[in-house]
């Protein structure tokens, strides 16, 4: 086997515990029609930083920083994907109809709601939706845990609100 298989099946092993996480995270900032383009751009993006990794923090750390820096960026570009988006619109809601069970309903107007936040409002509900700690949350982001609580209790009272508001139909 050849070297370059070799990397190819450590960087897979390495990444495959992050996966939902990345998945996740594509959920949150793209819509349906883009989330698998997201999605490879943030493997991608795993790939091409992960030399840099040092083990100075936790490989979740790295992954979740790499990813989320990867969706933001990526999310400035969504005007651009608009117009193809639109044209294939039709098609996932017929794709979407499928899975038209009441679980399926929540938690697609919950990820709706997730993407109407700010962007790392929506990076913070994706990293405590994943159950990381505060203190994890806060390194990825730089800011302080009671910075991190607060932004959270407002962004999930926000949350709360919109799912509600989209259940009822308004």
């Amino acid at each position: 086997m050849g070297a370059g298989r070799q990397e190819d099946e450590a960087f897979a092993a390495w990444l495959a515990p992050h996966l939902g996480a990345l998945r996740r995270t594509a959920r949150a900032f793209a819509e349906p029609a883009d989330q698998h383009d997201l999605m490879q751009e943030l493997m991608l993006a795993v790939w091409r930083a992960r030399p840099r990794f040092r083990g100075e923090s936790a490989d979740t750390t790295f992954v979740y920083r790499v990813a989320h820096n990867t969706a933001l960026t990526w999310k400035r570009g969504e005007s651009r994907r608009r117009r193809r988006r639109e044209a294939i619109e039709a098609e996932m809601a017929l794709r979407l109809e499928a899975d038209d069970t009441p679980e399926a309903d929540l938690l697609d107007r919950l990820y709706d709601a997730i993407r109407t936040l700010p962007p790392l409002d929506r990076s913070l509900i994706l990293l405590s939706l994943d159950s990381q700690p505060y203190a994890e949350i806060a390194r990825v982001h730089g800011l302080s845990e009671t910075n991190v609580g607060a932004r959270l209790s407002r962004a999930r009272r926000g949350l709360s609100d919109l799912v509600e508001e989209r259940a009822d139909g308004v």
